[in-house]
């Protein structure tokens, strides 16, 4: 089982993610972190890395009825959705299959919300 599914854009880095974001929300999720993983490396450890970007994507309410469910689901939310640059107009944009990590927690409940936001993600990726 995969555990995420992607798709790669022709735009620059910097439109792909504006693109992510607004498309993101468009289906529901809002950004609540970002993280420039090219800037932290370089920051922390002094290693140049190509443009790298994770955005943490959250559904409000599934997340709310999924925390009902089983309240230390939060150590695996919020959904993460990765931008990065492949080459020059290359980008991919990869997010989280939640039913393969929900799979490790055994409530069938939550995997039936997992389902939901499966398909809310790839509803995201596949209209980039």
């Amino acid at each position: 089982m995969s555990y995420y599914f992607s798709k790669v854009l022709s735009l620059s880095f910097d439109e792909a993610v504006d693109r992510v974001t607004q498309t993101l929300k468009g289906q529901g999720f809002g950004v609540i972190t970002e993280i420039d993983v090219t800037q932290t490396l370089k920051a922390k450890i002094g290693v140049d890395f190509r443009p790298y970007r994770i955005l943490g994507a959250c559904n409000p309410t599934l997340a709310h009825e999924a925390l009902k469910l089983e309240d230390k689901v939060g150590t695996m939310l919020p959904c993460n959705v990765i931008v990065q640059e492949l080459g020059p107009g290359r980008i991919e944009v990869a997010a989280i299959d939640p039913v393969a990590s929900m799979a490790a927690i055994d409530n069938p409940a939550l995997l039936e919300k997992a389902a939901i936001v499966r398909g809310q993600l790839e509803k995201v990726i596949s209209l980039l």
